[in-house]
């Protein structure tokens, strides 16, 4: 599907990007595996998963470097791009895979906190894009892959740093999609559903919670890859600006934001009318304060 294609997968020493990386190389691609080996919450931890996921890749024969830039800083993403275009000659398709946590609820949410989630996530994922931009646009072909998640298309609770970067990606996912059409440049979103570091901090503090965690696992990592490769392959031309879902082996077309219902005034609207008409008249198709286990309740399958 991708046969000498050049992909950068970022945050791709663990989980998802991992698999991502070993589907992109088994489906022909040359691969630059970037990992910085850090931890869950961002910190240094000296290891480097990145070259044992290399290693893997050349051992089935598979082409692929490995690179340890952080995707937070513009100078150093733009180091990921370039170390493709060293090794391979050029760029074809970049996953924004990349991601930390730090939960806190909102209230006790630092200001540290806030920006560390933020740069990886929505820094991260403008500044790898934004460094790949210009090879797409010279050579008129070009794909970027970036992950949201349900907790900022739906909602949870003690995530408004994870939630606001992912949804942010959805609208950046958009804006390029919009601008680059013209030069054969797609961009689309996953929101994987998976068992990896990023969803081991769930509570399972009391038995309903600890068999939701349990469910959780049988949702393996591996199932997000073939969706991965196939956006990053000619197969997906006509594929741009979309935001899809992999849930184990449950694939979903998700929502964008529409209008849903209007109420209209012909003398215009004061508080008062507001209050006795037009909310009212709304508040039937208003949205629940869901989480996103609340939507998507039933079991993996």
């Amino acid at each position: 599907m991708v046969q000498d294609k050049v992909v950068v997968v970022t945050g791709a020493g663990n989980g998802i990007g991992r698999e991502i990386a070993l589907a992109m190389a088994r489906s022909g691609a040359r691969v630059v595996v970037n990992d910085i080996g850090a931890s869950l919450t961002g910190d240094a931890t000296g290891l480097n998963p990145g070259q044992q996921v290399v290693q893997e890749i050349k051992a089935f024969g598979g082409q692929a470097i490995a690179n340890g830039d952080s995707v937070a800083e513009a100078g150093s993403a733009q180091r990921i791009i370039e170390a493709a275009v060293a090794a391979f000659g050029r760029i074809d398709c970049v996953v924004n895979n990349a991601g930390i946590l730090r939960d806190r609820i909102f209230h006790k949410m630092s200001v540290e906190d806030w920006d560390a989630v933020v740069k990886v996530h929505l820094y991260g994922a403008y500044f790898t894009s934004k460094a790949a931009a210009p090879y797409f646009k010279e050579q008129e072909s070009g794909s970027l892959v970036h992950m949201t998640s349900a907790s900022g298309l739906v909602g949870n609770m003690g995530q408004a740093n994870y939630s606001a970067a992912k949804l942010g990606i959805t609208a950046l996912s958009k804006s390029i999609a919009l601008d680059m059409q013209r030069y054969n440049v797609r961009s689309n979103c996953i929101c994987p559903f998976a068992w990896s570091r990023m969803t081991s901090s769930i509570p399972a503090d009391t038995p309903e919670e600890q068999a939701r965690v349990e469910r959780l696992k049988q949702m393996t990592p591996d199932k997000i890859a073939p969706l991965a490769v196939y956006l990053a392959s000619d197969a997906a031309a006509e594929v741009n600006g979309q935001v899809f879902a992999v849930r184990n082996n449950e694939m979903f077309l998700m929502s964008q934001p529409r209008p849903l219902r209007s109420v209209h005034r012909s003398e215009g609207w004061t508080p008062e009318s507001i209050a006795s008409h037009g909310m009212p008249a709304l508040k039937a198709s208003f949205y629940d304060l869901d989480r996103s286990a609340d939507v998507f309740s039933w079991d993996p399958i």
